[in-house]
This record gives structure tokens, sequence and C-alpha cells, in this order.
């Protein structure tokens, strides 16, 4: 009997990556992941257990590459403001790389899909990425930089839906320089931070806004 090609299983993750992120999880057939990631369907149950896990296993890998710039935009940056505006300008510049599928996979895999599962999936992905940004909203207002009455939650959701937004865009075809311009313009809804973050926290609770 003959032996069974070996497969590299990074590379073919890889691939079916693309191809949900190109195409959807809906659209993504087992032919078309099989054809895609250079295996036969009995290989692929073996190796990933289904398409349904085969999508987890995708998204995990997404978020560790390309999806990670958000992560680090948070952790990285001394305020809020600057992690905000970083993580919206490396959105801009990663949905829009030629050099793979446009827009956010955590966005774009779920459009037309009937999957509870991976519609809950993805969802969730999104609230802790926006519950991430809050986090680093409600820590400038603890620290004094921000109002006392800075509506994280509002702010939070609101990055969120440009972020997603500039998602669906990209994959429409906006260019780079489109979506950096939309990175700016969202910035100037920003809350008027107080200089002194060890200052007096004054009253005020509107949302001004910087010029």
């Amino acid at each position: 009997m003959g032996r069974t090609r070996a497969f590299d299983r990074d590379t073919a993750l890889e691939r079916a990556l693309d191809e949900f992120w190109r195409h959807g999880y809906e659209a993504t057939s087992i032919a078309t992941l099989t054809a895609a990631m250079g295996i036969n369907p009995p290989s692929l149950y073996a190796a990933f257990g289904d398409k349904r896990k085969l999508f987890t296993e995708a998204v995990r890998r997404y978020q560790e590459t390309h999806g990670a710039f958000s992560t680090r935009a948070l952790a990285e940056e001394p305020t809020a403001r600057e992690a905000v505006a970083r993580l919206l300008r490396e959105a801009a510049e990663i949905y829009s790389d030629a050099t793979h599928p446009p827009g956010c996979l955590i966005v774009s895999a779920g459009v037309n899909t009937t999957d509870p599962q991976v519609i809950a999936e993805l969802r969730g992905h999104r609230e802790r990425a926006k519950q991430a940004i809050r986090d680093r909203i409600d820590h400038d207002i603890r620290s004094g930089r921000l109002p006392r009455g800075t509506d994280s939650g509002g702010l939070a959701a609101y990055y969120a839906a440009i972020i997603q937004g500039m998602s669906t865009q990209a994959c429409d075809g906006c260019g780079r320089t489109d979506l950096v311009s939309v990175a700016a313009l969202a910035m100037r809804a920003w809350p008027e931070e107080h200089p002194d973050p060890d200052a007096t926290r004054s009253g005020d609770d509107g949302l001004g806004c910087t010029a």
C-alpha cells in the first residue's frame, strides 16, 4: 500500500484562513477548502475535525497574526486616545493591504451566515474587542485624564462601529488613503482630555470634542 502524502498543517491552515476570510464561513465549502489546502476530505477531517472546528482554528490563527495589531495597540500605548488612534490607523493599513483579503475576518466571515454557533462565536470576539477599548477608556477616566462624565460604553461602541465600518469599506474597494481619512475624522469625536491627569477633576459631564 502506498503512503498517504504528508502535508504541512500550518500551511493548510493558512490557506483555509484565506478562504474563510475571502468568502465567509457560509460560502466556503469543504470542496473549496480541500482544493485550497491541497488535501482530500478525509485528511481535513482527520487533521481539523470538521469545517466548524477548522473555522474556529482559522479565527484563532487570524487573531494571533493579522488581527493581533488591535491587542498590541491597546496594550502598548500610554493613553486610551493614543491606543485608539493607533488602532484605527493600523486597521486602515491592514484592511487595505493587497497581500491578503480585504477587511477583517471577524467582521466579514459572518456575513450571510446562518449557523448560530458561528454567529455567536464571531459576535463574542467583537464584543471582547469593544470591551478592551472600553477598559482603556475607563482607565483614563479613573486616572483623571478624561472627564468623569465620559460615556466609556458609548465611546467604545462608537469606535467599534467605526472599525467594523472600515472593514466593510475595505471589502467594497476603499483604499488606504480614504480609510486613513476616516480614522482621522473619527478621532475628532474624542473627549477633551485634562492636560495634567493628576489635576483636580472638573464636574463636566459632557463629551467635549477636540478641534
